[in-house]
């Protein structure tokens, strides 16, 4: 744990302030769901809650076996960081997914693309080598909660139909899976 030096009063209302700068780095925003821990010592721990989390054992094995029968590179991601990566993405797991994808998601957007085009998304900020992608956002509930998403370095790899199919029925079983 990392002490910031910021101290802040609890308000009649049994409410504290996360400053702004904090809210800005780990990208809290109005609505955002936290889960609150304690323990023996006092210590309170806020922590960004992500649905798709509970699934994290679950989604990588379904994102290996999705990678076994479509030859793709495949990442299962909830809004904030990548929780699923397989062979030639596995440099990607727990890193934060790149703005564009989770404006993409929010979107409910489904992108096809390579990286050449304009429309490429990088998953996470640091940007990657893959020249073509399919992005698929995980809906539970009615709520954008994540993205399965298939890559491959290949160059001569074009995504197309099948590839669709399968990322939108992995993508409506990991909803799925969430919902019940």
């Amino acid at each position: 744990m990392k002490a910031t030096g910021i101290v802040r009063r609890i308000d009649d209302l049994g409410r504290v302030v996360i400053p702004k700068e904090i809210r800005r780095t780990l990208r809290l925003r109005e609505g955002t769901p936290l889960e609150i821990f304690t323990d023996r010592e006092g210590e309170i721990i806020l922590k960004k809650y992500s649905p798709m989390a509970e699934l994290g054992a679950f989604a990588r094995q379904y994102a290996d076996a999705l990678a076994s029968g479509s030859g793709c590179i495949v990442c299962i991601c909830d809004r904030d960081q990548v929780l699923a990566a397989t062979n030639g993405a596995k440099n990607l797991m727990q890193k934060p997914v790149s703005k564009t994808l989770e404006q993409l998601i929010l979107g409910r957007e489904v992108r096809m693309t390579g990286k050449g085009d304009q429309k490429y998304v990088p998953v996470t900020a640091e940007g990657e080598e893959f020249s073509t992608q399919l992005i698929v956002p995980i809906l539970s509930e009615g709520d954008a909660v994540g993205a399965v998403i298939l890559l491959s370095k290949d160059t001569r790899m074009k995504m197309g139909e099948t590839e669709l199919k399968l990322a939108q029925t992995a993508a409506g079983f990991l909803g799925r899976q969430m919902e019940g």
